[in-house]
Order: structure tokens, then C-alpha cells, then sequence
């Protein structure tokens, strides 16, 4: 089955089993490997993409869900104003260690900023709640956040 789709501003076009995780498509269909596999299960927050502007687990949304949808990744997050502060704030704070759920948290950030764009400690902590970092460098990612919201950090 032929499933028509926008990835990036691009119209795309994958074919197979809709049943098929909208992460592995994007991955193996694609070649867009950006967004990573951390645990299958909607848990962990690495596979996140925007979904018609809603942060969604790939690993969980069948491709044939998203026909006739725009699909952004981490390859395309930069196009919004948002995805450009989240990214220059990511770098200017030198926020990941390993790297490998930064894709994630900047794609769950952005989605935030996109509908929030000066949010609350606790809505910062809400919307990042899935999203799982081995390294722990939560601290380094909310002052990312308000970074990019134009927050200034508050001293402890």
C-alpha cells in the first residue's frame, strides 16, 4: 500500500504495510536517521517527531496514520523559529553528553516553545516528562529551554 505523506516540507511517498512504525519508515524507507530507536515502546521520548506541529513517538504511530500529514524531524526542525532557538540554545549551552535522546529532547522542546513560548518551570518539566536522558543532563536542558524562550536562569 502506497502512503503519501509530507516529511520536511517535501512531499514523500512510502510503500508497504501501514501497520508500520512511522520510525522505521522514516529510518529504513527514508534514510532519515535523525530520529533514533530507544525503546519501541513510547517511553523514552528518542523517536519523537512533530506531527501536524504535535511531538508523537514515531515508534508508536503507524505510518498509515500519518497519510496526508506533515511530518517534521529532526532534520527539518530548524525551518521554524522555534526549532532554530532550541537548536542555537542546545549549542550555545553545550547540553548533550552522548548525544543520543538530544533529538528527542529537541523535538519535545520545540513543540513546547511552538505552542508555549514563555513556559513555567512546571510546564517545562510536563513537556519533557517523556523524554528520558541517560546522562542526566536535565539541568543543562531546561536552562536550554528558557534559553531559547528568552528566560533568564534564576539563581539557587
Amino acid at each position: 500500500m502506497a502512503i503519501s505523506f509530507t516529511v520536511n516540507g517535501e512531499k514523500r511517498r512510502v510503500d508497504g504495510d501501514p501497520a508500520k512504525p512511522l520510525l522505521w519508515a522514516l529510518r529504513e524507507d527514508l534514510d532519515m536517521v535523525g530520529t533514533k530507536f530507544g525503546c519501541g515502546a513510547g517511553l523514552c521520548g528518542a523517536c519523537t517527531v512533530h506531527l501536524d506541529g504535535v511531538a508523537v513517538r514515531s515508534c508508536q504511530t503507524p505510518v498509515g496514520d500519518v497519510a496526508n500529514m506533515a511530518v517534521t524531524t529532526i532534520e527539518g526542525v530548524q525551518a521554524s523559529d522555534a526549532g532554530k532557538r532550541v537548536a542555537a540554545s542546545w549549542v550555545k549551552l553545550d547540553v548533550p553528553q552522548c548525544g543520543y535522546c538530544q533529538a528527542g529532547q529537541i523535538m519535545s522542546a520545540t513543540a513546547l516553545l511552538a505552542q508555549t513560548p514563555r513556559p513555567s518551570d512546571e510546564e517545562i518539566d510536563a513537556a519533557m516528562m517523556g523524554n528520558l536522558c541517560r546522562c542526566s543532563t536535565y539541568v543543562r536542558i531546561r536552562a536550554a529551554i528558557r534559553d531559547a524562550a528568552g528566560i533568564a536562569e534564576t539563581q539557587a
